[in-house]
């Protein structure tokens, strides 16, 4: 925001790169610490507690993956009743139609594939992915974040986002350098 609502136009937020991941942690609580709530953080490598610092919350991705397994289970389990007992029936053996435990193992692999099938697709949908585009990659140092460096990005949609307050907000945990993040 350029004011209070006023959006800065083609600006994704500004973003500070850091040389150690202790830097990098220090400023992301700070950040939260301030009140700052729309950030994200780039590293080589994983950091403990940096996912809470930028705020990262837990998805529904398990209740889907659940969803999906009992889904799987009731529609192998209809498959194979709907089969020996409406479309084709057998009498095998004086066994009765609905013979429902010769049916446990087909219902569990289909559970076990829809509910990785919903896992697969449920990660892909709630993460924004594919996303060929992100607009940090504007940024000309960005590159390093795979190898040596470690970025944090107040976003400009944050409600507490005033842009000269932001870069004095990061310029005092002596980064490496701040810059504008454009779209």
């Amino acid at each position: 925001m350029g004011g209070i609502g006023k959006p800065i136009t083609g600006l994704y937020g500004v973003i500070a790169e850091f040389s150690d991941a202790q830097a990098l942690l220090d400023a992301a609580n700070s950040a939260r610490e301030e009140g700052y709530t729309e950030m994200d953080a780039f590293s080589p490598f994983p950091i403990h507690g940096l996912a809470e610092a930028v705020g990262f919350a837990k998805t529904g991705l398990s209740a889907v993956v659940l969803t999906m397994g009992i889904l799987g289970g009731i529609g192998g389990f209809f498959m194979c009743w709907y089969a020996n007992v409406i479309s084709y029936p057998l009498n095998i053996g004086g066994k009765p139609y609905n013979s429902w435990p010769a049916w446990i193992p087909i219902a569990f692999e289909c559970a076990i594939l829809l509910a990785a099938l919903g896992a697969v697709l449920g990660m892909l949908a709630l993460n924004g992915l594919p996303m060929p585009y992100h607009p940090v990659f504007n940024v000309r140092r960005f590159d390093q974040a795979s190898r040596d460096k470690f970025f944090l990005v107040l976003q400009a949609r944050d409600p507490k986002f005033q842009l000269d307050e932001v870069r004095d907000f990061l310029d005092k945990f002596n980064p490496r350098e701040v810059v504008d993040v454009p779209w």
